[in-house]
């Protein structure tokens, strides 16, 4: 069971499977997990401090010896203590969102570390290429959470022929089939998100999870466009408030206000009526809570059989 690609060695992991970092979801359980099956586990910082990633870190590390990355949002409050905790710490690679990492590029890899931008254009691809960015992962709108405008199958492959670094797609990939989708559109390996909100090592809450495993292919909805900062989730009572005062013609300020606090209210919390349920449009492919191997197991294996029946078909 063996899929190996340039991101492999790039990151020093085993399999092309990237696991997002879900700020709320993916700690340090989840990370060493997933790095411990073979992919590459990342912890998803979100807005917290660095005393509770060093937390996380240390989680990681009692479990595998394994690389895994750090997920950091450019618009932290905490950005600057979470960089110089992860320069401090040795993280191999940072994945970065919400922002330009270009300022601080130059010190992270003077430090050794990889960085891995979020893109959802080629105009931003290029530019962070310049600067210096390792390898990219490309996030259609298919994603869960902050979302871009066009699909993985028409991003990614625009991406891949406009950079010489190596490229992640990411967006409505959930399983075997998704990760060899990937690598045809000419990524080098593939990020799921959603599928490892039902990982039995997340900190999310079980109503989190419940949710995610009931909720079938038409039930993801994209609020805030108006606000320049589109987020998918699964639609509730909240997310008919939230679009209802946006069709409206809510100014910005009303809908900021009105969506505060509501990722954390469900998934810590578990409030799955007030909550922001951030997920993909490939929710309808998670059917169970399972380990973090078992489903890093599940996706080689499928994608392995696969490429071996289509390497057999006629030319």
């Amino acid at each position: 069971m063996r899929i190996y690609t340039p991101i492999c060695d790039l990151f020093g992991i085993q399999f092309p499977v990237i696991q997002g970092g879900m700020a709320w979801i993916a700690g340090g359980r989840l990370a060493a997990a997933v790095s411990e099956a073979g992919g590459m586990g990342t912890i998803g910082c979100g807005n917290a401090p660095a005393e509770w990633l060093k937390k996380q870190i240390d989680i990681a590390r009692s479990v595998t010896t394994r690389n895994f990355a750090v997920n950091l949002v450019m618009t932290s409050p905490f950005l600057r203590e979470n960089l110089e905790l992860i320069v401090r710490e040795k993280i191999p690679v940072i994945a970065t969102g919400g922002g330009n990492p270009g300022p601080y590029m130059a010190g992270l890899k003077e430090a050794g570390i990889k960085v891995m931008p979020v893109v959802a254009s080629v105009a931003l691809a290029k530019r962070l290429e310049r600067l210096g960015a390792d390898a990219f992962v490309v996030e259609g709108v298919e994603s869960g959470g902050h979302v871009g405008e066009m699909s993985t199958m028409c991003i990614v492959p625009m991406v891949v022929d406009e950079v010489r670094v190596p490229v992640v797609a990411a967006g409505g990939i959930a399983d075997g089939r998704g990760l060899v989708a990937a690598l045809a559109l000419g990524a080098q390996g593939a990020q799921m998100g959603t599928r490892f909100i039902c990982a039995t090592e997340t900190d999310v809450h079980p109503n989190y999870q419940e949710k995610v495993i009931k909720t079938r292919d038409r039930s993801t909805v994209v609020c805030g466009e108006t606000t320049g900062h589109p987020v998918r989730a699964i639609q509730n009572p909240f997310t008919h408030e939230y679009l209802k005062a946006e069709r409206s013609g809510a100014d910005v300020e009303t809908l900021t206000k009105l969506g505060i606090g509501r990722y954390p209210l469900a998934a810590v919390e578990g409030d799955m009526i007030n909550g922001s349920i951030l997920c993909g449009q490939v929710v309808g492919l998670v059917k169970q809570v399972q380990p973090a191997a078992q489903i890093v197991t599940e996706v080689m294996t499928e994608a392995v059989a696969l490429l071996q029946r289509l390497g057999g078909l006629p030319c």
